[in-house]
């Protein structure tokens, strides 16, 4: 049977290869990094995260079954790793997402991913009365009142655009449960927005359509 050249460095890699090894880790730090940064919404906090899910993946890749893909068996451990740190860190919570993506150059597509799918799923209305930077200032800010499952599947299926059965086996829950949290997850965003906007005078701007929120499915 034949072998993709990821299989078979895969192969050498659980059986000890570390150039192979190495190799894995080169080709898909970036987008772990991504992932992360997306969960914990600051480039150093994402930095130290990937750091300790590549450690986890050395350590685990000898054990490594195949009953998942490998990118899904890898982000899974991303997933994990966010969340656990999103949860130490709650009770510390003051975090400014403006301050998360800072200024400089990088992976930065979520807020026009998620923006799109708010856009997507409301009635057209009148947009004009925020900038742009604004709406985005505040969408950052409600993907970090998200709870951590709402925001894991919306990173995985609004930004990362995996299907239904890759989340379920990335999150380790059924396919229906996908659907129903992604659901979920959507609405509550819109209504995370809506809040926001609404504390800052803008209120209802968004608002327009907000019972289809799972029309995306």
């Amino acid at each position: 049977m034949s072998h993709t050249p990821e299989q078979a460095m895969l192969a050498k890699a659980k059986r000890g290869d570390q150039q192979a090894l190495g190799e894995l880790l080169v080709a898909y730090q970036d987008r772990l990094y991504n992932v992360c940064l997306r969960m914990v919404s600051n480039r150093d906090d994402a930095a130290e995260v990937c750091q300790d899910v590549l450690v986890k993946i050395i350590q685990g890749i000898g054990k490594f079954r195949g009953e998942s893909g490998l990118a899904t068996w890898m982000t899974r451990i991303a997933m994990n790793q966010s969340i656990s740190h999103l949860r130490r860190r709650r009770v510390r919570r003051t975090v400014s997402i403006d301050q998360s993506y800072g200024s400089d150059n990088g992976p930065d597509d979520q807020a026009t991913a998620l923006r799109h799918q708010i856009q997507d799923q409301r009635e057209p209305g009148p947009e004009q009365c925020v900038q742009d930077s604004e709406m985005l200032e505040r969408l950052h800010q409600a993907m970090a009142n998200l709870d951590d499952d709402f925001r894991a599947v919306l990173v995985l299926r609004d930004i990362e655009q995996q299907d239904y059965a890759s989340i379920g086996q990335t999150l380790d829950v059924p396919v229906g449960t996908v659907k129903s949290r992604l659901f979920r997850a959507r609405l509550a965003l819109r209504n995370e927005m809506d809040r926001l906007c609404s504390v800052s005078g803008m209120s209802g701007e968004i608002s327009g359509g907000t019972g289809s929120a799972g029309g995306g499915q």
